[in-house]
């Protein structure tokens, strides 16, 4: 049993792990990571800024992904974000998702 509960864990590990480069793979691929680093502000601020800031908000989520659809101006200084019409509404919650859990 006790091989049973630690194959389980060590594969759903395994699986978030892939979920996880999967959605980083997804950010690249929509174009996100042009203007936006996991770590350090490029044109935009680094995706683990925008989780911080977001994180306490109850539809951060829903904020994001419609941030990422219809872009955004003045929230992070004078260079806006422009709509991002390469991403579906459904990508675009997987993204916002994504990058909240990046805190």
């Amino acid at each position: 049993m006790r091989k049973v509960l630690i194959g389980a864990v060590a594969a759903s590990a395994f699986l978030l792990a892939g979920v996880a480069q999967a959605d980083a793979d997804l950010a690249k691929n929509s174009g996100c990571l042009n203007c936006h680093n996991v770590d350090t502000k490029l044109v935009g601020p680094s995706l683990k800024d925008i989780a911080g800031k977001y994180a306490d908000q109850a539809d951060a989520s829903a904020y994001l992904a419609d941030k990422i659809l219809k872009g955004s101006n003045g929230v992070w200084g004078p260079i806006p974000m422009p709509p991002n019409a390469n991403v579906s509404p459904e990508n675009a919650k997987v993204l916002a998702d994504f990058i909240l859990t990046l805190k």
